[in-house]
C-alpha cells in the first residue's frame, strides 16, 4: 500500500497543479478498499465531483473549439473523451499507478484496472477543483484532453456508416455484410458476420445481433485499413 506521506511533488509536476491542500490529492488516490476496518476518506466522491467537471469544462472546450458542429456531433464528442477509458488513459499519462493508495484485494491488479484507473482521474479533477476553483481545473483537464478532442481516437459515428462514408468518397461499392454461422442457443445466439468493400479483403466479427456483430465487422475493417473519419469544424 501507497503511505500516506509520500512525496506527491512529482505527481502534481505531471498534473500540472501544486495543490494549496495537499491532503485532497491524497484523498483523491485513496481506492476504498483502504478503508476495510478504519475510517478513510475515499476517492469516491471527489470522482463524483470531477465527473461534473470534467463534463462541464469538455462541453465547453467543444463549444468554442467547433463552431460548425451540431449538437449531435458535439454529444458523441463528448462521450468519447468522458468515457472511463480515456479518463484511464490521462492517469496513466500521469503516473497515477505508484501513488495510487489500495487494500490488499485490489493492490495486485489496482494500478492497471481502467475503471480504477479512469475514477482516480476524475477524482483528481475534483480535488483540483475544490483546491483551486473552476479556472485551475479548466487548465488542468484543457492539458490532458485537448489532443484527444482534436484528434479522436475512434470514430465519433457507428462503424458502419463511416466504412460507407468512407467507400463513397472514393468510389467503391457500398460494402456489403452476410452471415457466415450462427450458434448457441435461441435466446442467446451469436453471429459471426463478413463484411466485404470490393478489392478489399473481407473482415469477420461476432457479436450477440446480427446489427452488433455488423459494426463490430466494420470497425475491424476501419482499424485495418486505418481510416480517419472526417472532422468538421476544427480549428
Amino acid at each position: 500500500m501507497t503511505k500516506h506521506k509520500q512525496d506527491l511533488g512529482p505527481l502534481e509536476q505531471r498534473i500540472g497543479h501544486c495543490f494549496a491542500m495537499r491532503d485532497l490529492l491524497a484523498t483523491a488516490l485513496t481506492h476504498v478498499s483502504v478503508t476495510v476496518g478504519a475510517r478513510r476518506e475515499t476517492y469516491q466522491r471527489l470522482e463524483f465531483l470531477g465527473d461534473r467537471v470534467l463534463g462541464l469544462v469538455i462541453a465547453e472546450m467543444l463549444y468554442a473549439t467547433f463552431p460548425d458542429a451540431e449538437e449531435g456531433e458535439l454529444s458523441r464528442r463528448l462521450a468519447d473523451l468522458v468515457r472511463k477509458e480515456s479518463c484511464a488513459e490521462v492517469a496513466l499519462e500521469w503516473g497515477v499507478g505508484p501513488f495510487v493508495r489500495l487494500g490488499d484485494s485490489e493492490r495486485q491488479i489496482g494500478t492497471t484496472k481502467k475503471a480504477i484507473l479512469g475514477d482516480i482521474c476524475e477524482s483528481i479533477i475534483g480535488a483540483v477543483f475544490l483546491d483551486a476553483g473552476y479556472d485551475a481545473a479548466r487548465q488542468v483537464i484543457s492539458t490532458a484532453f485537448e489532443a484527444r478532442m482534436r484528434s479522436p481516437r475512434r470514430p465519433l459515428r457507428d462503424a458502419k456508416t463511416v466504412l460507407q462514408e468512407w467507400a463513397q468518397s472514393r468510389g467503391h461499392a457500398t460494402p456489403l455484410y452476410r452471415e457466415i454461422s450462427r450458434c448457441g442457443p435461441d435466446h442467446a445466439p451469436e453471429f459471426t458476420i463478413a463484411v466485404c468493400v470490393p478489392g478489399f479483403a473481407e473482415v469477420q466479427a461476432k457479436g450477440l445481433s446480427k446489427r452488433l456483430a455488423e459494426q463490430a465487422a466494420a470497425a475491424h475493417f476501419i482499424e485495418r485499413e486505418g481510416i480517419q473519419e472526417k472532422q468538421k469544424g476544427a480549428a
